[in-house]
């Protein structure tokens, strides 16, 4: 570990609790200090401390602004480049680190039996529905709070039996190949109760989606946005906040799902994230 650089002993603490080894990295200029914490995989991410409201880029692109506190986070996508170069600036100077993000392992996953509307729609009316469904979904995940509950790592949203598919593998639907999986499907008996895994602002909450049944989505702050997908009850509304821990609905089998579970989803901006990789015990047998 290289020195302080204003990650203290509770950050650290803080930052092992997203089940994560520490990486932290010495800054390449003494204004402002760099220390980043993450997984450093496809899907993964990297939780950073410096210099309070220094900007924030990912490979010469702005993308954020550290939060009053100094925090930060960056994620890489399933199918993230195998490098990227982080940077911060302030008006005192900048500190930047090129980080290796190693290949993931995805599965593929065959799925039959689903009725021909759920795999490809083709009915105007329901087309319509879809669209106008989207473009709502589309403003939840566009939230971006000024906030960081991210930095004090998730808990498992569920108390699941299984973890019945896994972040990022391909799904076959009634053999048509689809685009990947993006979530992590917990399986658990309708009705199971799902708790906000990390604190923040509730950005959607809906039920009777063609696609997701019951959805919510939680904003934690820089545009990482959880979600919850196929709830048969919603117990939260848009603009609320809920605290880590906080019972947001419970467990279905409504939209497209072959039975009951909760399909949970990360994304940092238009980036798709493994939220299996945030938790303490991320060994759940599969």
């Amino acid at each position: 570990m290289a020195g302080d650089q204003g990650l203290n002993r509770r950050s650290l603490l803080a930052a092992l609790t997203c089940g994560v080894a520490p990486l932290a990295f010495p800054a390449a200029a003494a204004a402002p200090g760099l220390v980043l914490n993450g997984r450093l995989e496809q899907g993964g991410y990297v939780v950073g401390r410096t210099a309070p409201r220094a900007e924030v880029l990912v490979d010469g692109v702005p993308t954020a602004q550290a939060s009053t506190d100094g925090w930060f986070i960056v994620g890489f996508d399933r199918d993230a480049p195998p490098t990227a170069e982080i940077t911060v600036q302030t008006p005192d100077g900048s500190a930047s680190h090129r980080v290796a993000i190693a290949p993931g392992t995805f599965n593929i996953q065959r799925i039959d039996g689903l009725p021909s509307a759920q795999v490809s729609p083709e009915d105007p009316i329901l087309l319509a529905r879809i669209a106008a469904e989207g473009a709502r979904k589309a403003a939840g995940f566009a939230s971006r709070i000024d906030g960081d509950f991210f930095r004090t790592g998730f808990i498992w949203p569920v108390k699941a039996t299984r973890r019945s598919s896994s972040f990022g593998g391909q799904r076959i639907l009634n053999g048509e190949p689809k685009r990947p999986h993006y979530g992590v499907d917990l399986a658990a008996p309708v009705g199971t109760p799902v708790v906000a895994p990390a604190a923040g602002i509730v950005a959607f909450a809906e039920t009777g989606l063609h696609f997701e049944g019951g959805l919510i989505l939680i904003d934690h702050g820089q545009g990482l946005i959880s979600a919850y997908l196929h709830l048969s009850r919603v117990d939260v509304t848009a603009g609320q906040r809920v605290a880590q821990g906080q019972q947001i609905g419970a467990v279905g089998k409504e939209g497209r799902a072959t039975g009951p579970h909760l399909c949970w989803r990360l994304k940092w901006r238009d980036r798709n994230l493994d939220p299996s990789l945030w938790v303490a015990d991320a060994g759940m047998r599969q």
